[in-house]
């Protein structure tokens, strides 16, 4: 007794489930093929998750992996867009000297320094603005002037347009001091075409992160708690 056996030849592999279908009636049987699909069913597609604040990394000496800024679109009138030059090389890192011995409301100045002139991305942890004395400090019946931790230059006044209640809330909710257009000393700072934010010094900020309601300058603390020269 002889028999033929009839061999099915595919190309490429088919993840059409019809084709799925009728190649598993060819070759298995109803029960086998029902418990394949069974558990193809129960395999779980990868969780895409988006990192919206910047978490703790222990790979840059204690500093937290910073936030990325959005990129300018062009056109925009706000915020004022920077050069890279602003960032290049000069006497101490991206600026020219180290940031002030006796920075305001506590700020640690070994952190500071890292922070400004010698990084591009990391940042200060989410947080950390208030385990220093600025809550303490600040009067939140007024407008508070922040200056440059390198050059002492005015970089931002706030609050403007809003409460400092309303100010403490985004920057307790976001991690990080957060800054609205109105409250931009546009003189001494820009933004750089992908995001960062910087002095015009050379001063590493912080970036924007526009939300809903525009743009939203997230902020380093130890980059702006500059004493005012003289």
């Amino acid at each position: 007794m002889s028999c033929t056996v009839r061999m099915m030849t595919f190309a490429r592999p088919s993840h059409n489930p019809a084709m799925l279908r009728m190649m598993s009636s060819a070759v298995i049987g109803p029960s086998v093929r029902s418990a394949a699909f069974s558990r193809v069913k129960r395999v779980a597609s990868p969780k895409v998750v988006f990192r919206t604040r910047a978490t703790q990394s222990g790979d840059n000496q204690g500093l937290s992996d910073g936030c990325k800024g959005a990129p300018v679109a062009p056109g925009q009138k706000l915020p004022i867009v920077g050069t890279e030059a602003i960032m290049s090389q000069k006497a101490h890192g991206s600026t020219e000297k180290a940031v002030q011995e006796n920075l305001r409301y506590g700020c640690d100045q070994k952190t500071a320094d890292k922070i400004c002139s010698y990084n591009r991305h990391y940042a200060e942890y989410g947080g950390y603005w208030k385990k220093t004395t600025f809550l303490a400090e600040v009067d939140r019946a007024a407008e508070t002037t922040f200056y440059d931790s390198v050059t002492g230059l005015p970089l931002f006044i706030a609050p403007r347009g809003r409460s400092f209640e309303e100010f403490e809330k985004e920057s307790n909710s976001h991690g990080w001091p957060s800054f609205r257009d109105e409250e931009v000393v546009w003189a001494n700072v820009r933004t750089l075409s992908d995001g960062e934010c910087v002095s015009t010094a050379g001063t590493h900020l912080g970036h924007n992160l526009p939300d809903t309601d525009g743009n939203r300058y997230c902020i380093n603390l130890v980059s702006v708690a500059g004493n005012p020269v003289c």
